[in-house]
This record gives structure tokens, C-alpha cells and sequence, in this order.
């Protein structure tokens, strides 16, 4: 399927994708908006009140119960999306979208590790899929519409359309870029950021002083920054796999693995007396560019995150990962000859690169981001992190090539 067809139907088609796009970038900007706006309510009320983390098991019983007995078809979330991409069977409910909102709320605002781009992308998969059934979409149009989606999540969600419209079309076939998607993914990542915004909500800003560039040292020394990078995305992924697979051994009864490892967590937060590994982290981020941190805060991340997200916790872990890569560049400057700030902003994109098998999505996040400062060593740690991550990602549903380096040369996929 062409989305741009010669003859008669061609402006009919490019004018139906564009009208779908802005629909899918208003709402799903609304919705990220509010989850947005929302979400920071309920961590400033956490910090706010450091005992509501005793309320944590129940929110994991809750969030299990609703799971267990409402959402059986939707537990898979993002895989279920790109499920969906690869094998089109049946339209996304759009339960997953309301369902995943609330647990995550629930899920930050009583002390778990997680973060949001799961639930973006998850609720703009779902509500753009709705659209399938009054526009009597193809399967091959259908493939279009969830990425238009994905793309429109992810970018309103992070304020970084660029990264938006790469992340979705680069996901779901490692190897191959869909560039038919990339016209109306384009459209309503860049709707659904400005609707965002437009709502009030507001993303973080970070800021990386400027480094000479095309220095051949710090060239070499990315390099092995991105070795390192990749090897923790690769713990990450299979720490959260092993809680994941140790729970569900366990505990049969899928709401009991929440609720007891809320119980863990809260304990946990108690004895150590600090809240700074769990939620987002966009402090301990913040201050990852500035100062010297502990050494080893984002091998306590890891295990907060892997396990909150293993217990069955929703919400998502790219926002965790930015936290891991970042405070674990901020420790490695300790031996390796860069600025801190462009150390944290490497290991900020580049872990996520690793564990989500997108470095050309997560160079560009480096753009957007942090500016042109130092974006040649950002893209070196990108892609060697993704070499040397394993090939396994945090998306289990994921395709990827049975050889890894194949991917240094992009094809397209019509």
C-alpha cells in the first residue's frame, strides 16, 4: 500500500491521512496533557506526604485486581501494540488507554520506580487504533494509524517530536525504516506537542555546556562510555525480564505480585530514609549535569525499577532509563576525560538507546534536548550501546535482526 496513490484517489488519500493525523495529535496531546499535569500533582503530593508510600502494596492490589478481572487482553500493553503491527487481528481496546492513565497515577503517586512513555505510547496506540473501524482502514493502513499514534504519545509526552516520529518507525521493524508513516507520523507528533503544551503541561529542561567537537580523544573515549552504557541497558532489560518471570513463578494469582512487592518497596524506602529512587527521578536527572552523585544511584535505580515494573506496576521505563544513564555518566567521570554534563547527556539517551534498539531516535533526542553541543559524541554512544546491549530489548514483542550490525545500513521498507 502506497499512502500517497497516483491517479484520482491521490489527493482524496493524502487529505484523509492528513485530517487522521491532526485527529490523532489533538487527542492524544489532550490526553498526555492531562497525564502530564496530573502526574506532577501526584509526585509533589508524595514528596509532600513521604508516608502515603505506605499506602503502595494496596495500590499494587488495586492495580493488579483491575488487571486481572478488566483488562486480561490489554496486560501486554506495548507489546500488544506492536503485536498488533506485526500481525493485525483484532482493534485495541480502548479500555487500555483510561486503565493504563489511572495505574500509573496510582502507581507514582504511592512511591513506585517507574515511568510515562509507556503509557503515552500505550494510550496513543489505543486511541488511534479507534479509528480503524468508521474509516474501514486496511491492514496495511492499520499499521500506519497505530504508528501515527505511537508517534503522537511519545512526542507529547517527552516534548520531543522529532524523536517521536524516528522512535515509532524505527520500533517496530529494527533494520528498516516505514517511511510511508513518517508523513502523518510527522503530522501528529508535531500536533499532539503544541496541544500539550497548549493544555499547560510542561517538560524538563536540560542544559549541556558547548565541547569542541571532532576531537579524536573524546571520540575514543565515547566509545567505551558507550560500551559501558550498553552493557547496563542490557542489565536493565534483563533484570526487569528475571523479576518479571520470578513473580509470576511465585505468585499464580497475578494481583498478589504487586501488593507484595509494594510491601518490599515501601519497607525498603524506609529503612534507606530517601525517596530519590523512586517515581520519575527528574531531580536526581537535574542534578546528574551539575554535581558529583553517589556512584553507584543508578545501580539502585535498575533494581527499584526492574522490580517495581516485573511486580506488574504500570507506567513505563524510559524516564527511569534517562535517570540510570545519566547519573551513571555523571560516575564515569571519574575515569573518563569528559565534562560531566556532556557525560549525563550522553548515558541519558544512550542507555535508552540500548534498551529500546533505537539509536537513530535517540541521536535525534539528543538534539532536541541538549542542542547541537557535543551531538557527535552523543550519536557515537548511541549506536555503540545499541551494538553492545545484547538483542534482547525491554520490548519483548519487538523484531530485530538475527545480525546486529546489519543495521548500520538502513533500508526502507515499502
Amino acid at each position: 500500500m502506497n499512502l500517497f496513490t497516483s491517479g484520482a484517489n491521490k489527493s482524496n488519500n493524502l487529505l484523509k491521512w492528513i485530517g487522521l493525523s491532526v485527529v490523532v495529535g489533538i487527542t492524544v496531546g489532550s490526553a498526555s496533557a492531562w497525564f502530564l499535569i496530573l502526574l506532577e500533582h501526584a509526585t509533589s503530593f508524595r514528596e509532600a506526604n513521604k508516608e502515603i508510600i505506605w499506602g503502595l502494596p494496596i495500590a499494587g492490589l488495586i492495580i493488579g485486581l483491575g488487571y486481572h478481572y478488566f483488562g486480561k487482553e490489554i496486560v501486554k500493553g506495548n507489546n500488544l501494540i506492536l503485536e498488533e503491527y506485526y500481525h493485525p487481528n483484532k482493534i485495541i481496546k480502548i479500555l487500555m488507554a483510561p486503565m493504563v492513565f489511572a495505574a500509573t497515577i496510582l502507581t507514582h503517586l504511592f512511591g513506585g520506580s517507574a515511568g510515562r512513555e509507556g503509557t503515552a505510547v500505550q494510550m496513543g496506540g489505543a486511541i488511534a487504533d479507534q479509528l480503524t473501524t468508521p474509516f474501514k482502514l486496511s491492514n496495511d493502513e492499520r499499521k500506519i494509524i497505530l504508528l501515527v499514534g505511537i508517534s503522537a504519545g511519545f512526542s507529547s509526552v517527552f516534548g520531543t517530536p522529532l524523536t517521536g516520529v524516528v522512535f515509532a518507525v524505527e520500533l517496530v521493524i529494527l533494520g528498516s525504516i516505514a517511511y510511508k508513516a513518517i508523513i502523518p507520523c510527522f503530522i501528529s507528533a508535531i500536533i499532539a506537542h503544541y496541544v500539550c503544551l497548549a493544555w499547560g503541561a510542561t517538560h524538563t529542561i536540560y542544559t549541556v555546556n558547548p565541547i569542541e567537537a571532532f576531537h579524536l580523544n573524546f571520540m575514543a573515549w565515547s566509545v567505551v562510555a558507550g560500551i559501558l552504557f550498553g552493557i547496563t541497558a542490557m542489565l536493565f532489560t534483563n533484570s526487569t525480564s528475571w523479576w518479571s518471570q520470578l513473580f509470576s513463578k511465585l505468585f499464580q494469582y497475578s494481583p498478589i505480585r504487586p501488593l507484595v512487592a509494594g510491601i518490599i518497596i515501601a519497607i525498603a524506602v524506609y529503612i534507606m530514609g530517601t525517596t530519590k529512587y523512586i517515581g520519575l527521578g527528574i531531580p536526581t536527572i537535574v542534578q546528574s549535569f551539575q554535581t558529583e552523585l553517589l556512584p553507584f544511584d543508578f545501580l539502585i535505580k535498575i533494581l527499584f525499577t526492574s522490580f517495581t515494573l516485573g511486580a506488574g506496576f504500570k507506567g513505563g521505563e524510559v524516564t527511569p532509563l534517562f535517570y540510570i544513564g545519566a547519573t551513571l555518566g555523571n560516575a564515569l567521570v571519574w575515569f573518563i576525560p569528559l565534562p560531566m554534563d556532556m557525560l549525563a547527556a550522553m548515558g541519558f539517551v544512550a542507555v535508552f538507546s540500548g534498551a529500546t534498539k533505537t539509536p537513530i531516535a535517540c541521536t535525534i533526542m539528543g538534539y532536541e534536548l541538549f542542542g547541537l553541543h557535543g551531538l557527535v559524541y552523543i550519536a557515537i554512544a548511541c549506536t555503540v550501546a545499541y551494538l553492545f546491549s545484547g538483542k534482547k530489548g525491554i520490548y519483548a514483542s519487538q523484531v530485530t535482526p538475527n545480525n546486529k550490525y546489519s543495521y548500520l545500513i538502513v533500508k526502507s521498507k515499502d
